[in-house]
C-alpha cells in the first residue's frame, strides 16, 4: 500500500473513532447543529480570499489534527464537555477530509494537497 492510501486509512479511522466521541461528550446539542459543526472548519478557505499562499496557510492551519486535539484535550483538563465534543467533532471534520483525498494543500493551489491533486483534472 502506498503512504497515501495509509493517510486515507487513517483518516477514516479518526472519524469513526472522533464522532462517537463527540456524539457521547455533547451535552444535548440539537441535530441541526451537528452539520454546521462539522463543515465549520472549512470556513478557513475564505483566506484564499487573500490569495493562494496565505490561503493554504489558512487552511492548513484549521486543518491540522493537532486543533481539534488540543481543543478536547482542553475540555478534558477543564471539564468542559462541550469543548471536547467540538475538539472530537474538528478531528473528525480532518478525519473525513483526509479519507475522502482532501489532504493538506500547496500555496500553488487550492487543488494540490499532500495527498495529490484533487478535482476533475486529477491526474
Amino acid at each position: 500500500m502506498t503512504p497515501v492510501l495509509w493517510q486515507r486509512i487513517e483518516g477514516g479511522l479518526v472519524l469513526a473513532a472522533a464522532l462517537p466521541l463527540a456524539g457521547a461528550t455533547q451535552p444535548g446539542w440539537p441535530l441541526w447543529l451537528w452539520p454546521i459543526a462539522l463543515l465549520a472548519p472549512d470556513l478557513s478557505m475564505l483566506g484564499y480570499l487573500a490569495g493562494p499562499r496565505i490561503g493554504a496557510a489558512v487552511y492548513n492551519a484549521f486543518h491540522l489534527y493537532a486543533c481539534g486535539l488540543i481543543l478536547a484535550l482542553l475540555g478534558l483538563l477543564s471539564g468542559q464537555p462541550a469543548w471536547i465534543a467540538a475538539g472530537a467533532i474538528w478531528l473528525a471534520h480532518i478525519g473525513g477530509d483526509r479519507a475522502l483525498g482532501y489532504g493538506l494543500k500547496s500555496a500553488t493551489g487550492f487543488r494540490d494537497t499532500h495527498l495529490g491533486r484533487i478535482g476533475n483534472d486529477a491526474d
